[in-house]
């Protein structure tokens, strides 16, 4: 039987977060579109920082910390994680495609590709999510450069969209690290 022990705190090798601050990132943004559940955005935050990526950009009427909600789920991510707010989308993809990043929507939509089909060649990239309800929507998906999807086998054909953040940021960690 193999010997498990849950690592503590102080042995897990954790940074400070001015350590943090100094590390090299992986090349993915976050796009947060009106999404509204300030407890997602929190949420995402902290799967932010766990896959060490550049930055999240807030969009629309997605709430911008400080907020107790977001900080509730954040647990402190909201001050490691670099973040933007742009309050009209199709600014935030013009502003990101100008800096060299090609724009992923995650939806479940016609042409998508898998999420595990990313190559080198994607990167740096800014991943958008949306609405809990509503997705990103024709007129963003319109302006992306690819929409990559998460293969659904339920009845209802959907992750809660930090879940569907987390599965999706980490396997760009992944691709990145692999091919990058």
């Amino acid at each position: 039987m193999a010997g498990f022990r849950q690592l503590a705190g102080e042995q897990m090798g954790r940074l400070t977060p001015e350590a943090f601050g100094a590390v090299k990132r992986h090349p993915v943004t976050l796009v947060l579109y009106n999404i509204r559940s300030m407890w997602n955005v929190g949420a995402m935050f902290r799967t932010a920082d766990a896959a060490g990526i550049d930055e999240i950009v807030i969009t629309g009427y997605t709430a911008t910390p400080p907020r107790k909600e977001i900080d509730k789920t954040a647990l402190g991510a909201q001050e490691t994680v670099p973040w933007r707010h742009f309050a009209d989308p199709q600014e935030a993809i013009a502003a990101l495609k100008g800096e060299g990043r090609k724009i992923f929507g995650l939806e479940i939509a016609e042409n998508s590709r898998a999420y595990t089909s990313l190559t080198a060649e994607d990167f740096p990239l800014a991943l958008i999510v949306g609405n809990e309800v509503e997705g990103i929507g024709d007129a963003l998906l319109g302006h992306c450069d690819g929409v990559i999807e998460i293969p659904q086998y339920g009845v209802k054909h959907s992750l809660n969209v930090a879940v569907a953040a987390g599965v999706a940021l980490f396997e760009c960690v992944r691709a990145f690290r692999e091919n990058g």
